[in-house]
């Protein structure tokens, strides 16, 4: 018989040691809180019923995350693992195996939980193990002379002989839960920390004539958990570090992998070439031949191939196409689109507009609201006038069109095909297909003319 998958994460408490009003499992790693890449992991194994225990800060979690469980269960009081849990058993499936997760240990792998599971059915109860350099402070693994399972000892409650064991528990358990409903209630808080351990399930399996088998975890990363900045901070360089060798065999070119961040769903096609202290947030999709500068942050984004993106270009939710050459300092605002071959010079600022195919907006303009043709070239210090207070307004431009620097152009307004806008003008009629339009004020040169002189003597 093969049971449906119900999962169990345990987010309850508080984090003390993050010293902090966030509840623990909100505080980000790349981006994202724990709690959210423990989540994701669990809805990668096909699991029908998902539930979240939480405890301090329980709104703000569910408020969070609410989309991305079935239920939220509130552990008003802290009594230890099993207790928690316990909230969860009306909404667990009788003919179903429960996986336990914890909100924050994010770096837990999708193969090694499969693996687990893989070893546990109505009568076999399962335990991820790992076997660590310093096991201080973590429950030992007790095991009789035939290597069998026998006990899981917490630390404060251990022998000289058992804290010596390196191999330990790393709180991941995997149970029928028609047995779990059976052995929670026998579970008694005779212990250091009089508290309810899940950990006490190992014996009363075993009593109950279920066998208890273990499944290793090999790297000691994946069961790490958070409980300090300076523990969030290592786990983020780990993640990073993993992120990164999966780029560079899948072809991509990282100029300082310690200087390169990944901050959500990243998808970078091969002979990509990223310089030093970029940052890639949220979903971002990276064609093949692009070429990112320095210190560039893309966010929510796509970059067409053989694109070149020059230092400090800054993305965010805007569709880049194919061989264009963006900054540098350049800012590509949300809702904003680049077709192929159109270029932005330095400190230009894109808004909610779409620049056409091969069209040029060079040197220290702003375009806001507009649509540009193909084929246009903006000169140096042109802005358009998209807002007057209250309401914005488009500028509409069409193939050709050329216009000169310092232009101003106030919307709403449209120049059709192969206008021509002279340097220095302000713009706020229509300007028909090929004409030229001046709106400039008349110069007067003033003959004899004195600067002003200060008055102090």
């Amino acid at each position: 018989m093969i049971l449906k998958l119900n999962v169990v994460v345990l987010a309850a408490g508080k984090g003390t040691r993050m010293v902090s009003s966030l509840p623990k499992v909100l505080h980000k790693l790349a981006g994202k809180p724990l709690l959210s890449h423990v989540l994701d992991t669990a809805r990668s194994l096909a699991c029908e019923n998902l539930q979240v225990v939480t405890g301090f800060g329980s709104e703000l979690v569910e408020q969070t995350l609410g989309d991305q469980a079935n239920r939220f269960v509130l552990q008003k009081e802290q009594l230890g693992t099993a207790h928690a849990v316990a909230q969860t058993i009306p909404y667990l499936e009788d003919d179903a195996l429960v996986l336990i997760l914890y909100g924050d240990v994010p770096l837990i792998q999708k193969t090694t939980l499969e693996a687990l599971l893989d070893k546990v059915d109505e009568n076999h109860m399962g335990v991820l193990t790992c076997t660590v350099t310093d096991p201080k402070g973590l429950g030992r693994i007790i095991r009789n002379n035939n290597g069998q399972i026998t006990s899981i000892v917490e630390e404060k409650d251990a022998t000289p002989e058992q804290k010596a064991i390196a191999e330990i528990n790393t709180g991941f358990m995997a149970i029928p839960v028609n047995r779990l409903k059976t052995w929670l209630p026998k579970i008694e808080a005779n212990n250091a920390q009089k508290e309810y351990y899940l950990t006490d399930l190992v014996e009363i399996a075993l009593a109950d004539g279920c066998s208890v088998v273990t499944s290793d975890c090999e790297n000691q990363q994946e069961i790490t958990g958070i409980n300090n900045r300076a523990q969030l901070a290592e786990l983020e360089r780990i993640y990073q570090q993993n992120m990164h060798t999966e780029f560079m065999n899948n072809g991509v070119s990282l100029a300082d992998p310690a200087r390169f961040d990944v901050r959500g769903n990243v998808t970078i096609a091969p002979d990509v070439e990223i310089d030093i202290n970029v940052i890639l947030e949220g979903e971002v999709n990276i064609s093949s031949h692009v070429k990112i500068g320095a210190g560039c942050i893309l966010k929510n984004c796509s970059v067409g191939e053989g694109t070149q993106l020059h230092p400090y270009t800054v993305i965010e939710d805007a569709v880049i196409g194919k061989n264009c050459q963006l900054g540098p300092f350049a800012r590509v605002r949300p809702g904003t689109e680049l077709k192929d071959s159109a270029k932005l010079g330095n400190f230009v600022e894109i808004k909610k507009s779409i620049i056409g195919e091969g069209s040029k907006v060079n040197h220290l303009s702003y375009i806001g609201d507009a649509e540009l043709g193909d084929n246009v070239n903006v000169g140096a210090g042109t802005i358009t006038c998209n807002y007057d207070g209250v309401n914005k307004y488009k500028t509409m431009i069409g193939n050709e069109v050329f216009i000169g620097s310092n232009a101003v152009l106030i919307a709403p307004l449209e120049i059709k095909d192969g206008g021509f806008i002279a340097a220095g003008s302000t713009i706020t009629k229509p300007v028909a297909r090929d004409q030229l339009a001046i709106g400039r004020s008349r110069q007067s040169n003033i003959d004899g003319w004195k600067r002003p002189e200060s008055n102090k003597k």
